[in-house]
């Protein structure tokens, strides 16, 4: 039987790792100020299928596949950090509110759903989850559905609120000038990440 301290310590962890800054979380901050909160729900709904996804791969033994082959590691670091600064690129074209050049819109439920699969910190996330917190034997999947039940449930509220960030500061974007700053500083922060990926 799974133990209410296991649930516990597990949805803890989900949060902290969920409402803590991120690629995901940044680049929710800058489409709900650009797009408003509404529009950027299907990439809501995207980082948590993504994540779903990425936490059955990791229960059904994928996560092996780092250490036993660091140079996948590697890949995806490449992979992610590429697309991170295409992302901040991408960022610095948003001209007025809910209007970009190259006609670009907020991710949708499948570009965010796929971009978990090379976002570094998503992997982190969950390979340190199942490595944490599933069980041995018989209660081994019922531990996974735990993981991956409790991140979706967890996960959904935590990682909105940063969308509801982005649409709280559209107010103050009315101004092409300030909006500019706005996107500069997303643009930064995403592009951070990258320097964050190849820390250690």
């Amino acid at each position: 039987m799974i133990s209410i301290e296991l649930i516990l310590a597990t949805t803890l962890f989900a949060l902290i790792t969920s409402i803590t800054p991120g690629p995901n979380n940044i680049m929710l901050t800058a489409s709900g100020a650009n797009f408003g909160f509404k529009r950027t729900l299907p990439h809501v709904a995207g980082i948590i299928c993504g994540m779903m996804l990425l936490n059955i791969s990791v229960g059904v033994g994928l996560g092996t596949l780092f250490t036993q082959f660091p140079v996948v590691q590697q890949v995806l670091r490449v992979a992610g950090s590429a697309y991170l600064l295409y992302l901040a690129y991408k960022l610095l074209s948003f001209s007025s509110l809910g209007k970009v050049e190259d006609n670009a819109k907020p991710f949708s439920l499948l570009e965010a759903t796929a971009f978990q699969a090379i976002n570094p910190k998503a992997w982190i996330m969950v390979i340190s989850a199942n490595a944490s917190f599933s069980l041995t034997g018989d209660l081994y999947w019922w531990s996974v559905a735990m993981i991956v039940t409790l991140y979706a449930i967890i996960g959904t509220p935590s990682i909105m609120l940063w969308a509801g960030f982005g649409q709280f500061m559209r107010r103050f974007l009315g101004q092409p000038t300030i909006l500019r700053v706005f996107n500069i500083t997303m643009a930064t922060l995403t592009a951070l990440c990258v320097f964050f990926i190849w820390m250690d």
